[in-house]
């Protein structure tokens, strides 16, 4: 039994190096589109719906709480689809890795939204740029197993979320559109750069 638990151990050490130098297809670019129209729909909602975000900041990051559950949803049940079809074998490592590059960056941009509101209500007007240099970070994370121009949308994220916190800065305001917009460019970006790869030349490995 010793050695049997050492094989598969050996063969789940093996599976986790390939699929670690294995370009990941399981993100779809019309998926990635998708989500970013959900973004856009959230904002335009909001400005319909809540006289002043500010002051209704439960509801505000409400709706974006939502709108990232029903995004993150499209995304992995179109990654477990593509996964099973790009990479057969290999797609539960493939999709284990996905999850686990961007899983810290998911995690912190949570807890800090539920220590912020707790402790420092305050301070939520930072939270809208913070979570788009998480997602950046997370971006930049992935960018190993994914085309490398995706660093591309991670630098985009980067930077508007620097440029979201200076400009609340001066009102200390929250808004649909800061949340919003960068999130529409930010996705549609990664939706056109996953559509126009070059497959393996684009790929570091």
């Amino acid at each position: 039994m010793r050695d049997l638990d050492k094989a598969l151990a050996d063969i789940v050490a093996i599976r986790s190096q390939i699929a670690a130098g294995t370009a990941f297809r399981g993100y779809g670019p019309a998926t990635m589109a998708a989500t970013g129209a959900v973004a856009l729909l959230t904002a335009l909602l909001q400005v319909l719906l809540l006289d002043d975000p500010t002051g209704q900041p439960v509801a505000f990051f409400l709706g974006w709480a939502v709108a990232a559950a029903l995004s993150g949803t499209m995304i992995w049940v179109e990654m477990r689809a593509r996964s099973q079809r790009h990479h057969s074998g290999l797609a539960d490592a493939m999709i284990h890795q996905a999850i686990e590059q961007f899983l810290p960056a998911g995690v912190a941009g949570v807890l800090l939204a539920v220590v912020m509101w707790k402790f420092a209500d305050e301070t939520l007007w930072l939270l809208p740029g913070l979570w788009q240099i998480l997602v950046s970070l997370g971006i930049f994370a992935s960018v190993r197993s994914l085309p490398r121009t995706v660093a591309l949308a991670g630098a985009w994220y980067f930077v508007s979320g620097f440029v979201v916190v200076v400009l609340a800065s001066h009102s200390h305001m929250l808004s649909p559109w800061t949340m919003g917009l960068p999130f529409v460019i930010g996705q549609s970006v990664m939706a056109g750069i996953l559509h126009f790869a070059s497959g393996d030349n684009d790929v570091e490995h």
